[in-house]
């Protein structure tokens, strides 16, 4: 929930109607202070999974922001931790919370690195990716991994349709692409367009052995499966 130290509706307001890059420089200070962040209820979960499937050597956390995943990397690897983002403000707050990370400002689909990494990691950054898109951000996943290295994040089970969650999602969505029809510059963010299917199918094609892990701290779902799942892609 949002909290009396957190951004004004105006200054949401302000975010929505510029640049992503601009947007989130501007909620920078702010953004702990939003439901947006990941929370360590996520988090948590996610860093017992790595456990027990590293340990993992170096680390990227892939559109850091404030650098919450950066605690994981923290937890898992045993050598260095990279938080790489394209907002100046959202890395200079990652910086104060995570000082013993590096720390690279960079565009997710042009990253800068060799094959030096065995764990990428990201948290709650897909809805600025378009599904066509996807490729383009997977091959460069693909490019910063070790051979055998791992591209993990947590991916939730999509709302039922009729529920609270699926109006939302599907409000929020319908009035992001009416923004973006009648401002710009566009900012790219949707709930709905990153499919567990689609998601699988190109990370298969970009060069990735994809496996579930159930994240049974997050609870079921009256059909019994699990709310929440650790996608963990592993390089060829």
């Amino acid at each position: 929930m949002f909290t009396s130290q957190g951004p004004t509706l105006r200054e949401l307001a302000v975010q929505a109607l510029s640049s992503v890059e601009h947007g989130y420089d501007l909620l920078a200070p702010k953004f702990d202070r939003t439901p947006f962040r990941t929370p360590d209820a996520v988090l948590a979960p996610v860093t017992r999974a790595l456990r027990e499937l590293g340990p993992y050597g170096s680390g990227l956390d892939l559109c850091c922001g404030t650098g919450a995943g950066l605690g994981v990397l923290r937890e898992v690897c045993t050598e260095r931790a990279v938080g790489v983002d394209f907002s100046a403000g959202m890395l200079q707050v990652a910086r104060e919370a995570e000082p013993a990370a590096s720390y690279v400002r960079a565009d997710a689909q042009a990253l800068p690195f060799g094959p030096v990494f065995d764990l990428v990691v990201s948290f709650g950054a897909f809805g600025h990716f378009l599904p066509e898109r996807q490729p383009e951000l997977f091959a460069q996943v693909c490019q910063v991994l070790r051979p055998g290295g791992q591209f993990a994040f947590p991916l939730p089970a999509p709302a039922r349709p009729g529920s609270w969650g699926y109006w939302a999602m599907l409000g929020f969505d319908g009035a992001m692409r009416v923004r973006n029809a009648l401002w710009r510059p566009p900012f790219v963010m949707y709930y709905r367009t990153f499919r567990l299917g689609d998601v699988r199918r190109e990370l298969d094609r970009a060069g990735f052995d994809v496996a579930l892990h159930a994240l049974p701290e997050l609870g079921e779902r009256p059909d019994g499966s699990p709310r929440a799942r650790l996608v963990v892609a592993t390089r060829r």
